[in-house]
């Protein structure tokens, strides 16, 4: 997620939206660029717009298993559930008073989804069959913007856009959840000079490295998950970098208000990468995260900045729109 201005309406006595637009109208230091027209998704079986039925916001969503997904509602932390072959997704979980939901990633062995909460400093734990809340986070005291998530086989690693620091969450072979550990970051990750800082997050298991977004630096780094070392990824600079997903030696980058999704190869070896396509649609409109299905990316439209937005959507498009390798 960035940090811009956006029009949110409020009712009295909600704070967990005057909470959201408090931190979101902090600056508009970008201006959405005009919508791109390449990239939509030509299997019949998906559907290319999958509204989240009676959301006030969004920007989170994670891969439940082959077709199904979790979206969330960034200013009430709802929590949607769909599938990429159908054009709705509905409420699953009604979160309690005060939270939000920025990014998130199922934990489809435990059954577990992990939320990040944004300006609480939090993040939420759920039942993925039931709904329910199985623990609550304070993962910091301090200034913070809790902004996304990434799964490692241990457990989950969480962004805060404030701090040069990453928080985990361990998960044992049961399934059952630890103590929170926050790591210093050591190097460029830890860069907290810029409005908004740290945002996505994913995890390379081939490399044994986190990958980290950050939105003020236009950048990604790896991060040692042990030491906290951290390493930029030169070749490419990131424009509006949000959401990262990473298989294998590619990376997926969203760039919100860009309205675009770059692809990159990467060398994890020597902290290298190259552009290999850059994922457009019509469709995408402020575009934060995104999950794959195979050979399809589902995309969240945040629609920050977008005045008086009633509606949000989950937009498919081809992971891979051309053969470049």
């Amino acid at each position: 997620m960035e940090s811009t201005a956006m029009s949110i309406s409020i009712s009295p006595g909600h704070t967990r939206r005057r909470a959201a637009a408090g931190f979101l109208a902090l600056a508009a230091l970008l201006v959405p660029a005009p919508v791109a027209s390449a990239g939509d998704t030509d299997s019949d079986d998906v559907a290319p717009v999958i509204l989240l039925d009676g959301a006030k916001g969004a920007e989170g969503i994670a891969a439940a298993g082959s077709t199904r997904f979790f979206a969330g509602d960034l200013i009430t932390g709802d929590i949607y559930r769909g599938d990429i072959r159908r054009d709705k997704a509905t409420r699953f979980i009604d979160a309690p008073e005060g939270r939000m939901a920025v990014g998130m990633k199922a934990d489809r062995h435990n059954d577990l989804l992990f939320v990040a909460g944004g300006p609480t400093g939090q993040a939420y734990v759920y039942d993925t069959d039931t709904g329910k809340t199985v623990r609550t986070y304070q993962l910091t005291k301090n200034e913070a913007f809790i902004n996304d998530v990434a799964l490692t086989d241990r457990g989950a690693w969480f962004t805060n856009s404030r701090q040069g620091e990453l928080y985990f969450i361990p998960v044992d072979d049961d399934g059952d959840l630890g103590s929170v550990r926050t790591l210093p970051l050591k190097g460029p990750a830890a860069d907290t000079s810029k409005q908004f800082n740290l945002n996505g997050i994913a995890y390379s298991r081939d490399a044994r490295r986190l990958v980290v977004a950050h939105s003020g630096n236009q950048t990604l780094y790896t991060v040692s998950p042990r030491t906290g070392n951290s390493t930029e990824i030169t070749g490419v600079k990131v424009a509006n970098a949000d959401g990262v997903l990473v298989k294998g030696d590619t990376v997926w980058a969203v760039q919100n208000f860009s309205n675009q999704i770059s692809r990159l190869r990467v060398n994890f070896h020597e902290s290298t990468a190259k552009l290999r396509e850059v994922i457009t649609s019509p469709n995408f409109n402020i575009p934060t995260t995104a999950a794959l299905f195979d050979d399809t990316l589902a995309a969240v439209n945040a629609k920050f900045g977008v005045p008086d937005a009633t509606t949000f959507e989950v937009v498919t498009v081809d992971a891979r729109t051309n053969a470049t390798r």
